[in-house]
Parts: structure tokens; C-alpha cells; sequence
């Protein structure tokens, strides 16, 4: 076998989840001991994240040096956000109502142990919209970086950027030792990606460790239902639209099998957020495009997320035998429309998020989240998932809507093509 293919992050990574599995399943006490590694590999990327938004940010807007050209770019990515994942959410919806996984389980929520779930029960009492509008302004800019929040590291960047650019020639060596700084913290990144492995191998052997491969048979039905609405969502939603934009969806997975990977080993879509944005610039999409689409798409375009709530909702319903009127599920619709929007940012967001949901449709009583508890964890990947992949193609749509997509560059690097080449799906082989 070709040396190569073992230095390859994709196959160490793939060896670590393996090894990770087998090592969960066959010590489970180890496996849980090995949680620091996932978590401190995740901390490392966290590190670099807001240095990174905000370098490409700045250097995005203040080199666009047009503010209406980025209001419009917001514009249009806000507005796909919303389509899709309103979309999402009926898509989950859907599947869920069809195949009924939590008929016939007649689960007595009173012989459920609703104290593991009390705390997030907690924390969805203030997650509100107003919380949320409000959080994003941070109280001073170091806090914002200090705690890592996406969206007020977003909200700085913009500001700074738009500001840098009223100075036109004067900003420029401001401009030019911020984007000197970017390449800096892109090779941080690098040598913090040599541990993935390690971090992917601690987290899966802490996942199988901790809630074991057994605690999955009761529920197969809900996370084969929830797995195969994913699939489905990305094959009949997310690859038309790839197609749309100009992409072949199979080379765009394989272009970032890595990242794929990585997120599936630590069930963090986070995990290689600097590395997609780089990845982006190097396809052909616009640095501003790429700094404006991408951190906000992980607040706001969480079509993984989306899935898994009305998914989750609505199986416990059925689980608990509990009948939903069509005006309840229309409710659970439009809370989710506003409740899952920035759900990234907090600890255990989907269980808050869906506790909240939960709340304001008191049939479905909240201590009913104890019963998904312990499968959570292996809804996780798939939701960051399909969200890493939707967000991605996100970024090719909004970069063609505003022709800065550079085709040429794209061919290269995607379909390894020469510059008088034409890639296959232009000329109808794909």
C-alpha cells in the first residue's frame, strides 16, 4: 500500500474513529477516560475561530470597500437560510409523521428519571428570541472573543471592517498587517489539525464508553428515521441546489472528506470551521462571501439541527401517546422557526432548544427528553453533518448569486482540471 495514504489526515482520522469504537465498546471505563482528548481538540480550534472571522471579515468588507454590496450579501444569505432550513423543518416533520418510529413504545413519562434532563430544562426557560437579539451584542469586544461567541466576534468584524474601509488609502496598512496576521493564524490551524486523530479518537471512545452501543437497540427506530431523513434531505434538497450553483455534490464530499470525517469523529461541526473557510477561498468563492456566509450560516443555517427537532418532537409525542392537534404541530413549527436560529452558540443546544419548543406545547410534557437522553449523543453527528454540508454548498449559492465564484479556480482544484478544460457538468457528462 502506497506510504502516502497512511500520512493522509482523512485515513488517520478514520483509523482514530475505528480505534475509538473498539476501544469504547471493549472498555467502556477507558473509552470515558478519554474524553479530554475531544474536548481539548475542540478547545484548540475554538481558540483560533474569532481571530479568524474577524481577519477574513475585515479584510472581506474592507477590501470590497462597498457597504451596500455586503448588506446585500447578508440579504441574500439570511434569506436562503431561512428557506431552506424552514424547509428542514418540515422535511423532518414529514418523515417522521410517516413512518411513526415512537408508535406502540407507550412510555409512561412518570417512570422516567427526568433529573438528567432538568438542567436543560432550566436553561430553555430563557431561551428567548429577546435573549438572543440581545446576546448578540457582547458586553465588551475582548468578551466577545474571550468566550468564543460566533455571532458577537460576527457583529465586531463587521463594524471594524466597515469602518476600516471610510479610510480608503489610509487603512490600507492596517488592512494589509491584518491580512499578513490571517495567514498566520490559517497556519496555526494547520498545526492544530496534526492532532485530529487524537481528538477524534478520544470523543468516539468517550461516546461508546459512556452510553454503549446496547442503549441504541430501543431506539433504532428514531435514529434510523432520523439518519435516513438526513440522507434524504442532502440527496433531494442539498444536491439539486449544488447542481444549481454549479457543483458536482460528490466531489464537493470529497474534496472535504476531511472535515467530514473530523466532524463525525467529534460531533462538532465547529471542529473545522477555519478549515472550511479556507477550503472555500482556495475553490473559487470570494474571501467576503466566505467570511459573511459561512460564520453566519453556523447560527442561522442549521438544517441538521432542524431536522432533529421536529424529528425528536414529534417521536416523543407518539411515544407518549400523546395526540397532536394539527394547530399543535403548526405550533411546533413556528417556535422552531425562531427558537433553533443561533442554537449553535450554546452547550447543548439541541436539548434546550428542543426543551423550549417542548414548553410552549404543554401536551407534551418535558420530562418526556429523559427518554432520548442517552441516544442524543449519536444524533449528534448527524446533525453536524448535514449542517457542515449545507453551509458549505450555502456559500457556492450566495457566491454565484453575486458572480464571485471563480470558475476556473474551481475546476482546478475540484475536478483537477487544467484552465482550457471544461469541467464535466457543464458539458452535461455530469
Amino acid at each position: 500500500m502506497n506510504r502516502t495514504i497512511f500520512k493522509s489526515l482523512h485515513f488517520q482520522v478514520l483509523l482514530s474513529i475505528f480505534i475509538g469504537i473498539l476501544v469504547g465498546y471493549l472498555y467502556p471505563s477507558f473509552g470515558e477516560a478519554m474524553k479530554p482528548l475531544g474536548d481539548a481538540f475542540i478547545k484548540l480550534i475554538k481558540m483560533i475561530i474569532g481571530p479568524i472571522i474577524f481577519c477574513t471579515i475585515v479584510c472581506g468588507i474592507a477590501g470590497m470597500g462597498d457597504m451596500k454590496k455586503v448588506g446585500r450579501v447578508g440579504g441574500k444569505a439570511l434569506l436562503y437560510f431561512e428557506v431552506v432550513t424552514t424547509f428542514s423543518l418540515f422535511f423532518g416533520i414529514f418523515l417522521v409523521t410517516v413512518l411513526k418510529p415512537g408508535l406502540g413504545m407507550n412510555i409512561d413519562v412518570a417512570s422516567l428519571d427526568a433529573s438528567s434532563v432538568s438542567a436543560y430544562a432550566q436553561a430553555a426557560q430563557t431561551h428567548t428570541m429577546g435573549e438572543f437579539f440581545m446576546n448578540i451584542i457582547p458586553n465588551t469586544v475582548v468578551d466577545a472573543f474571550a468566550k468564543g461567541e460566533i455571532l458577537q466576534v460576527l457583529l465586531f468584524s463587521i463594524l471594524f471592517g466597515a469602518a476600516l474601509s471610510k479610510f480608503g488609502e489610509k487603512g490600507k496598512p492596517v488592512l494589509n498587517f491584518i491580512n499578513d496576521i490571517s495567514h498566520v493564524f490559517f497556519k496555526i490551524v494547520d498545526i492544530i489539525m496534526k492532532f485530529a486523530p487524537l481528538g477524534t479518537f478520544g470523543a468516539m471512545a468517550f461516546t461508546i464508553g459512556k452510553y454503549g452501543i446496547g442503549s441504541l437497540g430501543p431506539l433504532m427506530k428514531l435514529l434510523g428515521t432520523f439518519y435516513l431523513a438526513c440522507f434524504l434531505f442532502l440527496c433531494l434538497v442539498i444536491w439539486p441546489i449544488a447542481k444549481w450553483a454549479g457543483i458536482n455534490f460528490l466531489h464537493y464530499l470529497a474534496y472535504f472528506k476531511d472535515e467530514i470525517l473530523i466532524v463525525f469523529g467529534t460531533a462538532s461541526s465547529e471542529s473545522v470551521l477555519p478549515r472550511m473557510m479556507e477550503k472555500l477561498e482556495k475553490l473559487g468563492c470570494s474571501k467576503s462571501i466566505v467570511g459573511l456566509v459561512i460564520p453566519t450560516g453556523y447560527s442561522f443555517n442549521l438544517d441538521g439541527t432542524s431536522i432533529y427537532l421536529t424529528i425528536a418532537a414529534i417521536f416523543l409525542a407518539q411515544a407518549t401517546n400523546t395526540d397532536l392537534t394539527f394547530v399543535q404541530e403548526a405550533t411546533i413549527i413556528a417556535v422552531l422557526l425562531l427558537t433553533s436560529k443561533g442554537a449553535s452558540g450554546v452547550t447543548g443546544s439541541g436539548f434546550i432548544v428542543l426543551a423550549a419548543t417542548l414548553a410552549s406545547i404543554p401536551a407534551i410534557p418535558v420530562g418526556a427528553l429523559a427518554l432520548i437522553f442517552g441516544v442524543d449523543r449519536f444524533m449528534t453527528q448527524g446533525r453536524a453533518l448535514t449542517n457542515l454540508i449545507g453551509n458549505g454548498i450555502a456559500t457556492f449559492v450566495v457566491a454565484k448569486w453575486e458572480n464571485e465564484l471563480d470558475r476556473e479556480k474551481m475546476s482546478q482544484v475540484l475536478y483537477n482540471r487544467k484552465e482550457n478544460e471544461r469541467p464535466a457538468f457543464e458539458e452535461g457528462k455530469i
